[in-house]
């Protein structure tokens, strides 16, 4: 019987490999520019080229000109701060954290930018510990980021940020964009007790002061809206001739002046006039 005993050991460790989760395949990011971050399997997965050309983001100048001077500074290794874009919902947050970074990365093979998903804040730890041996500098982008989850998305925030006894890795960067200035959402204490809800309104608030750099992002006026549909117009040559009466008429129904709706115009007319558009 105990001649049997190796080989019955050695058939558990077979077993057992099998019913182990597959290792998560080595990253490659000489793959593409873009990745986004699945946690569950511990992969990057890469993503096209970002297509809207950071020239075509207007009203936003102010804006343009902050953060990329400051992706410009992180991709030389110089010191940068983290980043917050916050404001009206539709006015380019996004569209410019995208379009910044393809304008930098242009001039540096090896910046990278790694989505993740607003719900899967709680892995963004054992992202930076991941991606700080790598030779690559990356900036984390977090869409829409708020503390729906309260307190707990915030510490794991904050831990990320702050890297613990090693400190922040030096080749990460966070820029996340917020309809909010300070992360919470709408009903945020509700059902919690005065303290609770207090403790946590703290605790997220702490987070916002995490980023070095805030930037806003004002509601859209009308000479702001006309001008964004007349650059896309005029890029995509789109030419109507009571193009600025569309367009307001557009905004009215919409009930909203925003770089989104000026995009959203401008792709209904391109399809009436059938004409393709790069994204």
């Amino acid at each position: 019987m105990h001649d049997d005993v190796p080989a019955q050991l050695a058939r558990i460790a077979d077993a057992l490999g099998r019913l182990a989760p597959a290792a998560a395949p080595a990253p490659d990011f000489a793959a593409a520019r873009l990745f986004r971050h699945d946690p569950a399997a511990g992969a990057f997965i890469a993503a096209p080229d970002y297509a809207l050309a950071l020239d075509l983001l207007v009203g936003i100048e102010r804006q343009k000109q902050i953060l990329t001077a400051n992706l410009e500074r992180f991709a030389a290794g110089l010191p940068a701060n983290h980043t917050l874009l916050w404001g009206v919902r539709g006015t380019g947050k996004s569209s410019l954290a995208k379009a910044a970074f393809m304008a930098v990365a242009a001039a540096n093979p090896d910046l990278k930018l790694v989505e993740v998903d607003r719900d899967e804040v709680t892995a963004l730890p054992g992202l930076f510990e991941t991606l700080r041996p790598l030779p690559q500098r990356f900036v984390i982008l977090c869409d829409d980021l708020s503390f729906e989850e309260g307190a707990s998305a915030a510490k794991a925030l904050k831990s990320a940020l702050e890297g613990g006894v090693l400190g922040p890795p030096t080749n990460t960067l966070f820029v996340a964009t917020s309809n909010r200035r300070h992360l919470m959402p709408r009903d945020h204490g509700e059902a919690k007790g005065a303290v609770a809800a207090a403790e946590d309104a703290e605790e997220e608030v702490s987070v916002s002061d995490r980023f070095g750099l805030w930037i806003g992002f004002p509601p859209m006026d009308q000479d702001a809206y006309l001008d964004a549909v007349n650059t896309y117009a005029g890029r995509f040559a789109l030419a109507v001739p009571d193009l600025d009466r569309r367009a307001l008429r557009w905004s009215q129904l919409r009930g909203a002046r925003s770089g989104r709706v000026a995009w959203q115009f401008i792709r209904d007319l391109a399809g009436e006039l059938k004409k393709p558009l790069p994204l």
